[in-house]
């Protein structure tokens, strides 16, 4: 059992580190994955006779009201999260103004047993992202337990997601339950996958993706490269691709990856074809071509009915499979085949006992928009975090939490 399943937080005030930072558009929020992923750490202590106070960061307001003089701190408030977070938690939540100062302190101090406490957005502060000892030390006595809930921001050694650990003793510092969720199933995939193991590798670029491919060379059985990247390998291969995305500082790399993966006997699968199109609009004209010849003036946008039918194939034999990119611009109807018939088959792959695992922005954004996410065995929340955990590095919000910094 886990150190947080098996805890009894009566009569403790924890402090949790949550990810709240949910598209919000017209003070709408737009997807509110996250907030519900935290749900159950919160009600765990809550109906173990404990009080929670909630921290979270939410956009990047520093930097953006540098840029746009018209922003307010408003525009970046966590205040716009309490009435979706008081629904689904079914309670009301108190909000404190700030983060640190008098009014964040007095209501942490007088929180009562089964109340909640949400502070306002850590990143009003530069200490935060800094690192900053004071600042973490401030938010730390808030709380008697500190539990980091927030997978997205592991990848980043700030006050509230790394030093923070420091000011509690090794027992007191947790995981909540979607950070061990996040954990095992990476660790699953990165050091216990059943073999085949295939990876699915999309996105824009190579140079977004060398290190994750690099390190999954010692791992994967098969890797699946889609989406503007392919174009890459393309190209450095002597193809014609048109006007389709294009890294050229990164052909001679793309050639290296190739090589070191013939090497190592693990199967790199390029698409054979893709859906081409005059312009980069969800009203263009659309072809089929070979990814070798495709005409001067038109890109690819989505990979090919071949490219579909041999990825799937791939994907359906394997009993491993971790899924980081789209395979072409998705959220255009006229280019979502491709991304779609993968889904499709990491489900049916699934259905078959294969672990998949879901993970970075878009290919989550994929797999809801598809209405497939409980139809694979996990969706990440963590984005960036789990890009860099299977890149091979360390995450300081995991490593605090184990006593390695």
């Amino acid at each position: 059992m886990s150190v947080f399943a098996s805890s009894n937080f009566q009569g403790h005030k924890a402090l949790i580190r949550v990810d709240f930072n949910v598209p919000i558009k017209n003070n709408v929020i737009g997807d509110d994955t996250r907030i519900r992923a935290a749900i159950p750490t919160i009600l765990k202590v809550l109906n173990d006779g404990g009080s929670v106070v909630l921290m979270s960061h939410w956009g990047r307001p520093i930097k953006d009201m540098e840029k746009k003089p018209e922003l307010t701190k408003a525009d970046f408030s966590l205040s716009r999260i309490v009435t979706k977070l008081s629904e689904l938690l079914g309670k009301p939540v108190q909000f404190a103004q700030d983060c640190i100062g008098d009014d964040a302190a007095e209501k942490a101090k007088n929180l009562a047993a089964g109340e909640v406490l949400l502070l306002e957005n850590l990143r009003y502060y530069k200490e935060e992202e800094k690192g900053n000892e004071i600042f973490a030390q401030q938010l730390a006595s808030y709380g008697d337990v500190y539990i980091n809930d927030a997978f997205g921001t592991a990848h980043r050694a700030h006050a509230s997601t790394s030093v923070i650990a420091h000011y509690f003793p090794r027992e007191k510092r947790m995981f909540g339950l979607l950070m061990e969720a996040e954990v095992l199933a990476a660790e699953k995939v990165l050091h216990k996958a059943e073999r085949p193991f295939t990876a699915i590798v999309g996105g824009a670029k190579v140079s977004d993706k060398i290190l994750i491919i690099e390190n999954l060379l010692n791992k994967a059985t098969d890797i699946i490269i889609g989406g503007g990247m392919a174009y890459t390998f393309f190209k450095a291969q002597g193809g014609k691709i048109g006007s389709s995305l294009c890294e050229d500082d990164r052909m001679e790399l793309a050639l290296e990856l190739l090589e070191k993966a013939k090497a190592k006997g693990v199967h790199i699968h390029l698409p054979v074809d893709s859906i081409i199109a005059d312009k980069f609009a969800a009203d263009a004209h659309t072809d089929l071509a070979n990814n070798t010849a495709i005409p001067d003036g038109w890109m690819g946008l989505d990979i090919g009915s071949e490219a579909c039918i041999a990825f799937s194939e791939v994907i359906t034999r394997s009993k491993t499979i971790l899924w980081n990119g789209p395979m072409g611009v998705f959220e255009m109807e006229k280019f979502q085949n491709g991304t779609k018939t993968i889904a499709e088959s990491v489900v049916a792959a699934t259905a078959n006992g294969a672990f998949s695992l879901v993970g970075g922005g878009d290919s989550v954004s994929a797999v809801n928009k598809f209405g497939f996410a409980d139809k694979v065995s996990y969706v990440s929340t963590g984005g960036g975090a789990m890009l860099e955990y299977f890149e091979g590095k360390i995450l300081p919000g995991i490593a605090a939490i184990n006593g390695q910094l």
